[in-house]
């Protein structure tokens, strides 16, 4: 029997996690999302804290577009606040989505912002 969907994310969560990692110089870009809204957060792995974090559920970022459109106006506000905040690189983790769609929007739209990854 095949592995469910969630197991199979887990597992590619697992391989890619062995190599990232983030510092305070360098956190980790981790996105996660679910089926309505979208969450991304900056890590410090060696400390364990959250740095700086935003949602699709944040009040200034509500859009009225579909989940594509959403991811990107999180990823450009997400990209902005790291900026202020002194982060201008990070290691960008999937967390086992693929790279594609809502993902990748949320990705591009940080980088246009410019967040380094």
């Amino acid at each position: 029997m095949g592995l469910t969907k969630l197991e199979r994310r887990q597992r590619i969560k697992r391989r890619i996690r062995k190599i990232i990692s983030g510092t305070a110089n360098k956190p980790r870009l981790s996105v996660f999302r679910s089926n309505k809204e979208i969450y991304v957060q900056l890590i410090d792995d060696v400390s364990g804290n959250t740095l700086l974090a935003a949602s699709s559920r944040d009040k200034e970022l509500k859009s009225d577009g579909n989940k594509v459109e959403t991811a990107k106006a999180v990823g450009k506000a997400f990209g902005e606040k790291a900026l202020k905040a002194g982060v201008t690189t990070c290691s960008f983790d999937r967390n086992g989505y693929l790279y594609h769609g809502r993902v990748k929007a949320l990705a591009e739209a940080a980088r246009e912002a410019g967040l380094k990854f």
